[in-house]
C-alpha cells in the first residue's frame, strides 16, 4: 500500500516537492552559514520524494541549544510559509474521502518543515 500511495504521490505533485527543497538545499549551501538550512532542506526533500511508510520522530539534537536556536532562525527564514503551505495543501486535501492519505502526509511534512533541527526520519 505504500509503493502505491508513493506512486500516486510522486504522479501528483510530490517529485516536484521534492525538486523545490533539492534547489532551495543547494541554494542554501553556496554559503558556510546557510550549511545547516540546505541539509535540513534536502532531510525534508528526501522525505517529501516518498512519504508513505517513513516517520518523523524527535531526537535528542548532540548539538545541545544550538538546535533550539537554528529553529527559531529556520521559523523566521522561511519555516512558517513552507509549514503554511503544507497546512492549505492538508486541509484542502482533507475535504474529501480519498485525499484523506495525502493531507495526513502534508501534516507530516508540516511538522518537519516547521521546525526541521532535533528530529530524524525513520
Amino acid at each position: 500500500m505504500n509503493l502505491l500511495g508513493n506512486i500516486i504521490w510522486l504522479v501528483f505533485g510530490g517529485f516536484l516537492i521534492f525538486l523545490e527543497y533539492m534547489v532551495a538545499g543547494l541554494l542554501l549551501c553556496l554559503t558556510i552559514v546557510g550549511i545547516p538550512f540546505g541539509l535540513q532542506c534536502f532531510k525534508i526533500g528526501f522525505l517529501a520524494l516518498v512519504p508513505f511508510g517513513r516517520q518523523v520522530r524527535d531526537v535528542a539534537a548532540p548539538t545541545g541549544c544550538l538546535a533550539s536556536l537554528f529553529n527559531i532562525i529556520w521559523i523566521f527564514i522561511g519555516g512558517i510559509w513552507i509549514a503554511l503551505t503544507h497546512l492549505v495543501f492538508g486541509v484542502l486535501l482533507a475535504i474529501t474521502i480519498i485525499g484523506l492519505p495525502f493531507a495526513r502526509q502534508h501534516f507530516k511534512l508540516l511538522n518537519l518543515s516547521l521546525t526541521p533541527f532535533g528530529k530524524e526520519v525513520v
